[in-house]
């Protein structure tokens, strides 16, 4: 059954970067993620995040990518449920991705900066203002150890006052910057965007999480990030430290292949990457299995 929406922005809350399953042709299962979508809203994450890196947009051609997004919205019951990516080499295709979006009934999208090359303050803040020319409220990502381009609390609260993003999903690892941000764009919402340091983010403020492990264990991440926001550590520190084994997982390259390792085991529809993703090896599988069997047989699912 799916939860009410209690969020005040469409962007707060669990908004899990969801995993593509794909047959073991590499084809997209689109039935399959209908139906994770569907069951991720059931067990109480407040949306999806189709076309993230964890959703490996970048192997999907443009008919993937855009049926990905209408599968989503419709098995989500609420587009405001649907956070897409947009990002894309160029400022106007991200446009084009984000007007696609608005049409499909999203309710906000997540974009990246220029990632081709190390792009300066004035560059990313033109890309921002291309993309929030659709309409959509834009949450920014910071990721500048894959992109090279570090959102800065100045610059995004520069972006901010601009009108051209709402929030930020921060990937950097450094939670100091939380309070920096909170004092240079108090109305600029934070989003958990690495999952092993939700804990830390969310004592700082953090509004919402766009989540990678709630995709195979997302009854205990939910459990966890409604504590930790709540600032219950009673409840919140023996779930982290079960889970954290996991969760540094959403940090390293292997990300989409820990975590549909992952979901296989506890059930969920996981399956193959595409390449360039190579499959784990031994000794990392074994990893994730050990860890992942850890938490299932503590009953977290």
């Amino acid at each position: 059954m799916t939860q009410p929406d209690t969020r005040t922005r469409p962007w707060h809350g669990i908004m899990v970067a969801t995993a593509l399953p794909l047959r073991d042709d590499l084809s997209v299962d689109y039935d399959a993620y209908a139906e994770h979508v569907a069951r991720l809203v059931a067990d109480g994450c407040d949306g999806v995040v189709p076309n993230g890196s964890l959703g490996e947009y970048q192997t999907l051609d443009d008919d993937e990518r855009d049926r990905v997004v209408r599968v989503a919205v419709e098995a989500a019951g609420d587009g405001a449920r649907v956070m897409p990516g947009v990002s894309a080499y160029g400022s106007a295709e991200a446009r084009r991705w984000a007007e696609r979006a608005a049409d499909a009934g999203c309710g906000s999208v997540l974009l990246l900066p220029p990632n081709a090359y190390r792009a300066d303050d004035a560059t990313v803040r033109a890309h921002y203002a291309e993309v929030a020319r659709a309409g959509l409220p834009v949450v920014a990502y910071n990721n500048p150890h894959d992109t090279k381009v570090d959102l800065t609390p100045s610059l995004l609260a520069r972006m901010h006052g601009d009108g051209h993003v709402v929030a930020v999903k921060e990937f950097s690892g450094d939670v100091r910057r939380a309070y920096e941000l909170a004092e240079l764009a108090p109305g600029l919402d934070l989003l958990v965007g690495a999952d092993d340091v939700l804990l830390e983010l969310a004592l700082a403020g953090a509004v919402g999480w766009i989540a990678g492990y709630p995709n195979a264990l997302p009854g205990a991440c939910a459990a966890l990030y409604r504590a930790a926001t709540a600032h219950d550590l009673d409840l919140a520190l023996p779930l982290y430290r079960v889970l954290h084994p996991l969760l540094r997982w959403d940090s390293r390259t292997e990300f989409v292949q820990a975590i549909k390792l992952s979901m296989d085991i506890a059930g969920r529809p996981g399956g193959p990457t595409r390449p360039p993703r190579s499959p784990l090896t031994g000794e990392q599988a074994a990893a994730v299995r050990a860890a992942t069997e850890k938490a299932l047989a503590e009953g977290l699912d």
